[in-house]
This record gives C-alpha cells, sequence and structure tokens, in this order.
C-alpha cells in the first residue's frame, strides 16, 4: 500500500512540472511586444533559447520567454563594459546618411 502511494505522488508531481506553455514565434513576439524578426533572428543565431520541431520550426516556451527576458535585462549601475557583446553593437550601429555625417571628420 505504501508503495501505491508513492506512485500517486510521483504522478502529481509530474503533472506540475509539465505546465509549460508553446508559442510560435508570432505568438512570443505578441507575447514580448517585440518584432518576429528580431526574435527569429536570435534564435537562429544561438542568442536565445528555443526548440525546433520537425523540419526546423522554432518553438518557444514559456521558460525560453523568461530566460529571453532576463537575458535583455539591463540593471542600473551596470558600464559599458560590463554589458553582453550583443548589446554593445546595438549601442554602437548607426543607420542612415545622418549617422554617416556625424561620423565625418570636420574640417
Amino acid at each position: 500500500m505504501a508503495a501505491r502511494m508513492d506512485l500517486r505522488n510521483l504522478h502529481f508531481s509530474l503533472e506540475d512540472a509539465v505546465d509549460i506553455e508553446f508559442f510560435e514565434p508570432a505568438e512570443a513576439a505578441a507575447l514580448m511586444r517585440c518584432r518576429e524578426s528580431w526574435l527569429r533572428d536570435g534564435a537562429t543565431s544561438g542568442r536565445f533559447p528555443h526548440a525546433c520541431w520537425g523540419k526546423g520550426k522554432i518553438i518557444f516556451t514559456s521558460e525560453h520567454i523568461l530566460e529571453i527576458a532576463k537575458l535583455s535585462e539591463i540593471l542600473p549601475g551596470k558600464t559599458s563594459s560590463q554589458l553582453p557583446e550583443s548589446q554593445l553593437l546595438n549601442k554602437q550601429r548607426l543607420i542612415g546618411t545622418r549617422s554617416k555625417a556625424r561620423l565625418s571628420p570636420v574640417s
């Protein structure tokens, strides 16, 4: 009888462990309020955790989304030398002709 009780407890703990939701990139992007392409690019480049099902279909779990949010977090007091390389590159990226004009030496 004691073994039977242990199996019941194991069954309930497994149910609790499987409370993970699955999201397609569009759904995850809507939930995170970001662009789908940003999530896809991060997943394919290996920056963001994700799962692949079938023939390379990208899927995000609720745990993946939480981890991506933590990876993207910038805490107060962090200097630029402490930021991850991906965030440093984003800060240094300049786009457009106005940016190029600012980089030109003034004579």
